[in-house]
Protein backbone atom coordinates (compact mmCIF):
# COMPACT_ATOMS: atom_id res chain seq x y z
CA UNK A 1 0.00 0.00 0.00
CA UNK A 2 2.78 2.42 0.91
CA UNK A 3 4.69 1.45 -2.23
CA UNK A 4 1.96 2.94 -4.44
CA UNK A 5 2.22 6.36 -2.73
CA UNK A 6 4.38 8.90 -4.50
CA UNK A 7 6.82 11.31 -2.88
CA UNK A 8 5.33 13.87 -0.49
CA UNK A 9 4.62 17.13 -2.36
CA UNK A 10 6.52 20.12 -1.03
CA UNK A 11 5.37 23.68 -0.45
CA UNK A 12 7.60 26.60 -1.46
CA UNK A 13 8.11 29.55 0.92
CA UNK A 14 5.91 31.90 -1.13
CA UNK A 15 2.98 29.45 -1.08
CA UNK A 16 3.57 28.76 2.62
CA UNK A 17 3.32 32.46 3.47
CA UNK A 18 0.14 32.75 1.40
CA UNK A 19 -1.50 29.85 3.25
CA UNK A 20 -0.46 31.26 6.63
CA UNK A 21 -1.85 34.70 5.71
CA UNK A 22 -5.13 33.15 4.62
CA UNK A 23 -5.43 31.07 7.77
CA UNK A 24 -4.61 34.03 10.03
CA UNK A 25 -7.03 36.39 8.27
CA UNK A 26 -9.90 33.91 8.40
CA UNK A 27 -9.04 32.99 11.98
CA UNK A 28 -8.86 36.54 13.30
CA UNK A 29 -12.03 37.63 11.53
CA UNK A 30 -13.95 34.63 12.84
CA UNK A 31 -12.63 35.08 16.37
CA UNK A 32 -14.28 38.47 16.70
CA UNK A 33 -17.69 36.79 16.82
CA UNK A 34 -16.63 35.27 20.10
CA UNK A 35 -17.27 38.62 21.80
CA UNK A 36 -20.96 38.31 20.89
CA UNK A 37 -21.07 34.73 22.09
CA UNK A 38 -19.54 35.70 25.43
CA UNK A 39 -22.00 38.53 26.01
CA UNK A 40 -24.98 36.45 24.92
CA UNK A 41 -23.94 33.50 27.06
CA UNK A 42 -24.06 35.66 30.18
CA UNK A 43 -27.30 37.21 28.98
CA UNK A 44 -28.77 33.70 28.68
CA UNK A 45 -28.06 33.04 32.35
CA UNK A 46 -24.67 31.32 32.19
CA UNK A 47 -21.87 32.50 34.44
CA UNK A 48 -18.64 33.89 32.98
CA UNK A 49 -16.91 30.58 33.72
CA UNK A 50 -19.69 28.49 32.18
CA UNK A 51 -19.73 30.65 29.07
CA UNK A 52 -15.96 30.29 28.67
CA UNK A 53 -16.21 26.52 29.13
CA UNK A 54 -18.55 26.26 26.14
CA UNK A 55 -15.83 27.81 23.99
CA UNK A 56 -13.04 25.71 25.51
CA UNK A 57 -14.88 22.40 25.21
CA UNK A 58 -17.67 22.76 22.64
CA UNK A 59 -15.84 25.20 20.34
CA UNK A 60 -18.43 25.40 17.56
CA UNK A 61 -20.01 28.80 16.96
CA UNK A 62 -23.29 27.54 15.52
CA UNK A 63 -23.78 25.00 18.28
CA UNK A 64 -22.84 27.52 20.98
CA UNK A 65 -25.23 30.17 19.67
CA UNK A 66 -27.97 27.52 19.52
CA UNK A 67 -27.18 26.52 23.11
CA UNK A 68 -27.39 30.04 24.54
CA UNK A 69 -30.36 30.85 22.30
CA UNK A 70 -32.44 28.00 23.71
CA UNK A 71 -31.37 28.74 27.30
CA UNK A 72 -31.99 32.45 26.82
CA UNK A 73 -35.47 31.70 25.51
CA UNK A 74 -36.31 29.72 28.63
CA UNK A 75 -35.70 26.26 27.19
CA UNK A 76 -34.46 23.33 29.23
CA UNK A 77 -30.83 22.28 29.43
CA UNK A 78 -31.71 19.04 27.61
CA UNK A 79 -33.28 20.93 24.72
CA UNK A 80 -30.29 23.29 24.53
CA UNK A 81 -27.81 20.41 24.49
CA UNK A 82 -29.94 18.55 21.94
CA UNK A 83 -30.04 21.51 19.55
CA UNK A 84 -26.30 22.14 19.94
CA UNK A 85 -25.48 18.46 19.39
CA UNK A 86 -27.57 18.17 16.27
CA UNK A 87 -25.89 21.21 14.75
CA UNK A 88 -22.52 19.71 15.65
CA UNK A 89 -23.14 16.65 13.49
CA UNK A 90 -21.70 18.48 10.49
CA UNK A 91 -18.32 18.59 12.24
CA UNK A 92 -18.32 14.79 12.31
CA UNK A 93 -18.75 14.80 8.54
CA UNK A 94 -15.91 17.32 8.22
CA UNK A 95 -13.81 15.02 10.40
CA UNK A 96 -14.16 12.17 7.93
CA UNK A 97 -12.73 14.42 5.21
CA UNK A 98 -9.96 15.89 7.34
CA UNK A 99 -8.83 12.47 8.60
CA UNK A 100 -7.81 11.55 5.04
CA UNK A 101 -5.84 14.81 4.74
CA UNK A 102 -4.21 15.09 8.16
CA UNK A 103 -3.62 11.43 9.06
CA UNK A 104 -3.30 12.51 12.71
CA UNK A 105 -1.79 10.21 15.32
CA UNK A 106 -1.57 10.29 19.11
CA UNK A 107 -2.35 13.61 20.76
CA UNK A 108 -2.75 15.22 17.37
CA UNK A 109 -5.92 13.22 16.84
CA UNK A 110 -7.52 14.96 19.82
CA UNK A 111 -6.29 18.36 18.66
CA UNK A 112 -7.51 17.76 15.12
CA UNK A 113 -10.94 16.66 16.36
CA UNK A 114 -11.26 19.81 18.49
CA UNK A 115 -10.17 22.15 15.69
CA UNK A 116 -12.35 20.62 12.96
CA UNK A 117 -14.91 23.33 12.28
CA UNK A 118 -16.35 25.08 9.23
CA UNK A 119 -13.52 27.57 8.75
CA UNK A 120 -10.52 25.27 9.30
CA UNK A 121 -12.00 22.68 6.94
CA UNK A 122 -12.83 25.29 4.30
CA UNK A 123 -9.33 26.80 4.32
CA UNK A 124 -7.73 23.33 4.21
CA UNK A 125 -9.70 21.95 1.27
CA UNK A 126 -9.20 25.20 -0.66
CA UNK A 127 -5.44 24.49 -0.84
CA UNK A 128 -3.67 22.14 -3.28
CA UNK A 129 -3.37 18.54 -2.02
CA UNK A 130 -0.45 17.90 0.31
CA UNK A 131 1.23 19.93 3.06
CA UNK A 132 -0.56 23.16 2.11
CA UNK A 133 -3.86 21.65 3.18
CA UNK A 134 -2.48 20.52 6.51
CA UNK A 135 -0.85 23.90 7.10
CA UNK A 136 -4.07 25.72 6.27
CA UNK A 137 -6.03 23.55 8.68
CA UNK A 138 -3.68 23.92 11.64
CA UNK A 139 -3.05 27.66 11.24
CA UNK A 140 -6.75 28.45 10.85
CA UNK A 141 -7.93 26.11 13.59
CA UNK A 142 -5.32 27.17 16.15
CA UNK A 143 -5.87 30.88 15.43
CA UNK A 144 -9.60 30.61 15.85
CA UNK A 145 -9.36 28.48 18.98
CA UNK A 146 -7.06 30.97 20.71
CA UNK A 147 -8.88 34.06 19.46
CA UNK A 148 -12.37 32.66 20.04
CA UNK A 149 -11.65 31.82 23.67
CA UNK A 150 -10.07 35.21 24.40
CA UNK A 151 -12.98 36.98 22.68
CA UNK A 152 -15.50 34.88 24.60
CA UNK A 153 -13.91 35.91 27.90
CA UNK A 154 -13.93 39.59 26.88
CA UNK A 155 -17.58 39.40 25.82
CA UNK A 156 -18.63 37.50 28.93
CA UNK A 157 -16.95 40.03 31.25
CA UNK A 158 -18.54 42.91 29.35
CA UNK A 159 -21.94 41.21 29.40
CA UNK A 160 -21.63 40.51 33.11
CA UNK A 161 -20.90 44.18 33.77
CA UNK A 162 -24.05 45.25 31.91
CA UNK A 163 -26.37 43.59 34.44
CA UNK A 164 -29.89 42.53 33.46
CA UNK A 165 -29.74 41.88 29.70
CA UNK A 166 -33.47 42.41 29.20
CA UNK A 167 -33.00 46.15 29.70
CA UNK A 168 -31.03 46.23 26.43
CA UNK A 169 -32.95 43.57 24.51
CA UNK A 170 -29.98 41.20 24.65
CA UNK A 171 -32.21 38.29 25.67
CA UNK A 172 -33.38 38.18 22.03
CA UNK A 173 -29.98 38.86 20.50
CA UNK A 174 -28.81 35.23 20.48
CA UNK A 175 -31.47 34.30 17.96
CA UNK A 176 -30.46 37.28 15.83
CA UNK A 177 -26.79 36.34 16.00
CA UNK A 178 -27.60 32.76 15.00
CA UNK A 179 -29.56 34.02 11.99
CA UNK A 180 -26.58 36.21 11.12
CA UNK A 181 -24.37 33.11 10.97
CA UNK A 182 -26.94 31.24 8.88
CA UNK A 183 -27.79 33.94 6.36
CA UNK A 184 -24.54 33.88 4.27
CA UNK A 185 -25.02 30.14 3.66
CA UNK A 186 -28.42 30.60 1.99
CA UNK A 187 -27.09 31.09 -1.53
CA UNK A 188 -28.47 28.02 -3.29
CA UNK A 189 -31.94 26.59 -3.77
CA UNK A 190 -31.42 23.51 -1.58
CA UNK A 191 -30.23 25.24 1.63
CA UNK A 192 -32.98 27.82 1.23
CA UNK A 193 -35.58 25.05 0.90
CA UNK A 194 -34.19 23.27 3.98
CA UNK A 195 -34.18 26.53 5.97
CA UNK A 196 -37.79 27.30 5.00
CA UNK A 197 -38.92 23.76 5.87
CA UNK A 198 -37.12 23.91 9.22
CA UNK A 199 -38.65 27.31 10.00
CA UNK A 200 -42.16 26.04 9.15
CA UNK A 201 -41.73 22.99 11.37
CA UNK A 202 -40.40 25.09 14.25
CA UNK A 203 -43.16 27.65 13.84
CA UNK A 204 -45.86 24.98 13.80
CA UNK A 205 -44.50 23.31 16.95
CA UNK A 206 -43.95 26.45 19.05
CA UNK A 207 -47.57 26.53 20.38
CA UNK A 208 -47.58 22.84 21.36
CA UNK A 209 -44.05 21.99 22.57
CA UNK A 210 -41.94 23.31 25.47
CA UNK A 211 -39.45 26.07 24.71
CA UNK A 212 -36.38 24.73 22.94
CA UNK A 213 -37.87 21.56 21.47
CA UNK A 214 -39.10 23.28 18.28
CA UNK A 215 -35.46 24.23 17.61
CA UNK A 216 -34.46 20.57 18.02
CA UNK A 217 -37.20 19.54 15.58
CA UNK A 218 -35.99 22.16 13.09
CA UNK A 219 -32.45 20.82 13.38
CA UNK A 220 -33.76 17.29 12.72
CA UNK A 221 -35.26 18.55 9.46
CA UNK A 222 -31.81 19.71 8.36
CA UNK A 223 -30.22 16.43 9.45
CA UNK A 224 -32.82 14.41 7.54
CA UNK A 225 -32.23 16.52 4.44
CA UNK A 226 -28.49 15.96 4.71
CA UNK A 227 -28.85 12.19 5.14
CA UNK A 228 -31.25 12.01 2.18
CA UNK A 229 -28.71 13.82 0.02
CA UNK A 230 -25.98 11.29 0.90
Amino acid sequence: MAASAGPEPTIDPFARRAVVRQGLSVGLATSLYGVSLGALGVAAGLSVGQTCLTSLLLFSGGSQFALVGVLGGGGSAAAAVGAASLLGIRNMIYGLTMATILHPRGARRLAAAQLTIDESTAVAVAQPPGPARRLGFWVTGATIYAGWNVATLVGALAGDALGDPRRYGLDAAASGAFLGLLWPRLRAREPIAVAVAAALVAGALVPVLPVGLPVVAAALVAVAAGLRRR
